[in-house]
């Protein structure tokens, strides 16, 4: 049987069940990617345009799957890709068939069984790891508000504006059409105007990490967000002093891995298009009258480690590690360019895994080099206040389009304004689904730059600078342990 389909069964993680019947079914499968995905912008291996056979933006697959008429006692998987322009496509399918095409034998190994090649030749190791979702007791994913437009700002006083033409007095027509909302299925705009009337929503604008080093303002009343309830039991943590570890359970492989502290109730989309926040400490209950004071929650918080956990890590090192030394710990495994090159396979399918230490000499220097990490991410470093990095022009500060120029190392902001003294390396540094330094200018097109907002463009450069530099030290840390 052939079949021409969309190729996210081929690599998906939820069509694991789909091939291993597959696989149960059939002697012999084929698989031609065309890809083509526009929604996950794939471009061939040189980095070149790549085109949809169909003017669709899902890639596509041709599987020819066969029975044959006694089964052999192993089943044969071939892969084989194409890549580049339409026409460039079309002209090999018009001239090959199965005889001519170039395969490459797979192996698809359980429980996965993928139908794309995979290198998982270190998953007997990796598989010893103590995977995030078990070293930590209570996690969960960013919020999704729905209406992001609404309830988040650059600053707190964009939401209060919108917060009194909310709650005022004009028509729910009227509201709708100002503020761009709309009813849906699980949220009612009529509803939602009573309910905050009732419950002050003004004093809910915490803190909120949106994207990496874009930290801005939300608005965390309840009847204003799409299933708010469902994370705040776990985001209400970070309403007093905190870190989170957040990362994703998988990425495309057109992006990257993503991990990244912060400090505040968070975003689904803060790190990678998914993203999960893994908390230090959970705070037991909130005293009426005591839900600001830190000395007294700290009193009684409780770290957010698994007790199986904390046994293994206690025996393996002989000692009992403070929590803070565990969380930069791992925050400096998840920053190894050799842990996340040689895991790369496993951590575009699940949450990462994190190695035991092998020592506790090798322990402290990641839990030192990790706490380096995490000053830096959250700008507590005073390295910070004094950058190479210029904003040498006089102007609008009019945020119109972001253009990088390599040879002069300059990012422009609009025809006449620029920072200068960013090298390729920091302008191409990604975080996640980010290019960090991009993201952060593109989110505030049309608006004017405050002078705060250029102050902490200047910093985040010298920011990732410094990781980069901070990411060799680990390497040579992990990679000593490893010999």
């Amino acid at each position: 049987m052939g079949f021409i389909t969309n190729n996210s069964y081929l690599s998906g993680v939820i069509h694991r069940g789909m091939r291993r019947k597959l696989l149960e079914t059939f002697d012999e499968i084929y698989i031609l990617n065309l890809h083509g995905s526009s929604r996950i912008g794939e471009k061939t291996p040189e980095g070149g345009k790549d085109e949809n056979v169909f003017d669709i933006q899902q890639g596509v697959a041709i599987a020819l799957y066969v029975k044959l008429e006694k089964s052999p006692k192993e089943k044969k998987v071939y892969y084989a890709d194409l890549w580049g322009l339409r026409e460039k496509k079309y002209a090999y399918l018009l001239s090959n068939d199965v005889q001519t095409t170039s395969w490459q034998e797979l192996k698809p190994v359980a429980a996965y069984h993928f139908f794309i090649p995979k290198d998982f030749t270190s998953q007997s190791e990796y598989e010893k790891f103590w995977k995030i979702t078990k070293i930590f007791k209570k996690w969960s994913s960013g919020v999704k508000t729905h209406r992001d437009h609404f309830v988040v700002g650059f600053v707190k006083e964009e939401i209060l504006q919108r917060l009194r033409v909310f709650t005022g007095n004009l028509t729910d027509e009227l509201v709708k059409e100002g503020l761009k909302l709309k009813d849906t299925r699980d949220w009612k705009l009529r509803e939602a105007r009573e309910k905050a009337k009732g419950e002050d929503p003004e004093n809910k604008i915490y803190s909120y990490a949106y994207r990496p080093f874009d930290d801005r303002k939300i608005c965390y009343e309840l009847c204003l967000i799409d299933r708010g309830c469902d994370r705040w039991d776990l985001m209400k943590n970070f309403l007093f002093e905190n870190l989170a570890v957040v990362t994703s359970r998988k990425y495309p492989s057109t992006k990257n891995f993503g991990a990244i502290v912060s400090n505040h109730i968070g975003d689904i989309h803060f790190a990678a298009d998914q993203s999960y926040f893994f908390p230090l400490y959970l705070y037991p209950y909130e005293p009426e009258g005591q839900l600001f004071d830190n000395e007294v929650h700290k009193a009684d918080r409780i770290p957010n480690f698994t007790s199986e956990f904390l046994q293994t890590i206690k025996g393996s090192l002989g000692l009992e590690p403070t929590p803070e030394e565990i969380f930069y710990y791992i925050y400096a495994v998840l920053y190894s360019p050799t842990y996340r090159k040689r895991y790369e396979e496993f951590l575009k399918i699940d949450f990462p895994g994190v190695p035991l230490p092998s020592n506790v000499e090798v322990f402290k220097e990641l839990s030192n080099l990790g706490k380096e990490l995490v000053d830096l991410h959250l700008f507590k470093t005073p390295a910070l206040d004094e950058t190479e990095i210029g904003f040498p022009k006089d102007g609008s500060n009019m945020m119109a389009k972001v253009f990088y120029d390599e040879g002069n190392q300059r990012v422009f902001v609009n025809k006449e304004q620029y920072f200068e003294g960013i090298s390729k390396e920091v302008w191409d540094y990604r975080i996640g689904a980010y290019r960090v330094m991009e993201k952060y200018l593109k989110d505030r097109k049309g608006r004017k730059l405050s002078l705060d907002e250029i102050n902490h463009y200047m910093k985040m450069a010298k920011a990732i600078r410094l990781t980069i530099e901070l990411q060799g030290k680990i390497d040579e840390v992990y990679r000593k342990a490893e010999t």
